[in-house]
């Protein structure tokens, strides 16, 4: 005869509460019922697992070792039951959630209708930051973060990394001519950040190995911002993917110096201040669901 969920439940619920009796009255049964369940068990296992005396329990040797896996078990189907009742629940309610504007513009906006169809009772509210933000602070639910996270109080979701490359417009290049090698881009205009040191250093290296740093020749505070000025002809800039994939697609930027170009990546993440809500979880394993066969990053 094979082990039932009930036999274990016994089991544990006599060595956590100490007694036969206390676990009857923890699961609501007889003390004879909860006697029977641990005789069966250990009849079924061929082995003693407590020594029983009128005033206190212990466990064998073989009791031990064996409570270690009724609770792995145990936990393994609470686990499964919490999910089945999960995916049971309709999500609803009020979602907020904050990004930065070109994260949101050109990432979440475009998704919004396959989401809102997948969850109807969902309400989104969608802000936008272009800096970090607290949580809780701005009664935010869920915030995209771009870049190394650097707040270890929050729980976070990793949804993927984005690549950074070198581009400009077609028509930026036939005016200024594209550069052959990283000492050319000293020759020609140059878009980038004008807070964040770190976002102005660019993935091509200098004569000693080392990344890029550059001056700007012209500067803005916003990604959406430097990639309008690309797309318009303003210069080369340094542009993630998630920001620049429909304007690769169509040509209207192209890549600059990709042969010389080095890996560089901003990580993506999920973060929320509490333990996830089903509308926050359905969010975030939707985003990570459309990263992964979208290839959005």
């Amino acid at each position: 005869m094979k082990i039932t969920l009930e036999e274990l439940r016994a089991w544990v619920a006599v060595v956590d509460s100490g007694s036969i009796t206390a676990a009857a009255s923890q699961l609501s049964q007889t003390t004879s019922a909860i006697s029977r369940a641990l005789s069966r068990l250990e009849k079924k296992l061929q082995t003693t697992l407590l020594h029983r005396t009128t005033r206190r329990i212990a466990l064998t040797e073989e009791g031990q070792l064996f409570l270690e896996h009724a609770r792995e078990i145990l936990q393994s189907v609470e686990r499964a039951e919490e999910q089945i009742a999960h995916r049971r629940e309709v999500p609803s309610g009020r979602l907020r959630v904050n990004a930065a504007t070109p994260f949101m513009l050109h990432v979440i906006v475009p998704l919004l209708d396959e989401f809102t169809a997948r969850y109807p009772l969902i309400q989104l509210e969608l802000n936008t930051d272009d800096i970090f933000i607290d949580l809780l602070e701005q009664k935010t639910d869920i915030a995209i973060r771009i870049g190394e996270l650097r707040d270890s109080t929050i729980h976070a979701r990793f949804l993927g990394v984005s690549k950074i490359r070198l581009m400009a417009s077609p028509a930026y290049l036939e005016k200024h001519g594209t550069p052959t090698s990283v000492a050319d881009l000293s020759h020609h205009r140059l878009l980038g950040f004008s807070q964040l040191d770190q976002l102005n250093v660019w993935p091509v290296c200098q004569p000693d190995g080392t990344f890029l740093p550059i001056a700007p020749t012209v500067s803005a505070s916003s990604g959406e911002t430097l990639r309008q000025l690309a797309v318009y002809g303003q210069g080369i800039v340094r542009i993630s993917d998630f920001l620049s994939h429909c304007d690769r697609n169509n040509g209207r930027l192209v890549p600059v110096l990709e042969e010389e170009t080095r890996e560089m990546h901003h990580p993506i993440h999920a973060v929320y201040y509490r333990t996830p809500s089903v509308r926050i979880q359905c969010f975030i394993d939707f985003l990570r669901e459309k990263f992964t066969s979208q290839a959005l990053l």
